[in-house]
């Protein structure tokens, strides 16, 4: 099977990221085929599910059927989630019907955590990680996020959402969450020269533990850590891991366990299969189940090595 052409067989979404990513196709066809993702497909369906007061069912981080006296759980169907998940389709932000969404959220939402504007961010760092990425991708003005990202930083050099006290030591998580957001925010041009340090440590503590081992003994730290999954919501795993490291343009070498890891996960038609969905109620569903080939890990995976390879 040409797994590509499987791949370009599919939602706007996924395909002008393959086109840009893996075939190198001509920057107007890339753009042509990005502008469609908000009216077609996954896109302009998680579009339509707002309401007019900015929000996605009736919440900012949770929706507002969760109560508060409940255990907590994972739903995906609230504001936040769902704009990281239209940031990760890709869709683009100028166009009108984003260019709507977003001024609804910038006049109307607020944190659940103390009512702040959802673009100024809340407390803690894993929230805020996404939720900066999310700013700046959407051209936004992230620096209230990112201030409150340095605030929050523990002294080994990563952030944890438990941390309330800065005694606790950081987790993958978190610094996943946080790195990938001050990066987009470096990508503005508004970043701070504290920023950039700031992720610095936060990529050397991913780093030093090789994505997904302890340091002190160089045990798996969480076997889920080495299952790909997507969307990847706030959980580190290995994929996420390397991505934001080609993302950033930093090889290491201390990357080189991780991406052979990742290597080793292809079946034998050169396809990733979902290992790992993040359970809760979500609005889309994209036809893949755990166990079974991915289209989304695929394209993923692939990325990475070519970029890995490619020296």
């Amino acid at each position: 099977m040409d797994v590509v052409a499987w791949l370009l067989d599919s939602d706007p979404a996924l395909r002008w990221q393959v086109l840009a990513d893996l075939t190198d196709a001509p920057a107007d066809e890339v753009a042509a085929e990005r502008s469609r993702v908000a009216t077609t497909g996954w896109g302009a369906a998680l579009l339509a599910e707002q309401a007019e007061d900015g929000r996605w069912d009736g919440g900012t981080y949770r929706p507002g059927w969760a109560r508060e006296d409940l255990p907590f759980f994972d739903a995906w169907t609230a504001t936040h989630h769902v704009l990281q998940e239209l940031v990760d389709l890709g869709v683009d932000p100028a166009s009108p019907e984003v260019r709507r969404a977003v001024e609804r959220v910038r006049e109307n939402v607020r944190w659940e955590h103390e009512s702040e504007p959802f673009f100024a961010g809340e407390a803690e760092p894993c929230i805020n990680g996404v939720a900066l990425r999310t700013t700046a991708s959407l051209g936004e003005d992230g620096s209230a996020i990112a201030a409150t990202l340095l605030r929050t930083r523990l002294p080994d050099g990563g952030w944890n959402c438990w941390a309330e006290d800065g005694t606790a030591v950081s987790s993958f998580h978190s610094t996943i969450c946080a790195v990938e957001g001050l990066l987009a925010w470096e990508r503005t041009g508004d970043a701070t020269p504290e920023a950039a340090e700031a992720r610095a440590s936060g990529e050397e503590y991913l780093l030093a533990r090789g994505l997904f081992r302890r340091r002190s003994d160089g045990a798996v730290a969480d076997p889920r850590m080495t299952m790909l999954s997507h969307p990847a919501r706030w959980y580190h795993d290995v994929l996420r891991g390397l991505e934001h490291f080609r993302n950033a343009g930093r090889r290491d070498p201390r990357l080189a366990e991780a991406v052979e890891l990742l290597r080793g996960k292809a079946d034998a038609n050169g396809m990733w299969h979902l290992d790992s969905a993040h359970q809760g109620p979500c609005w889309l569903d994209y036809g893949e189940g755990e166990g079974f080939p991915s289209r989304w890990v695929t394209f993923r995976a692939l990325r990475v090595l070519r970029w890995w390879d490619g020296g």
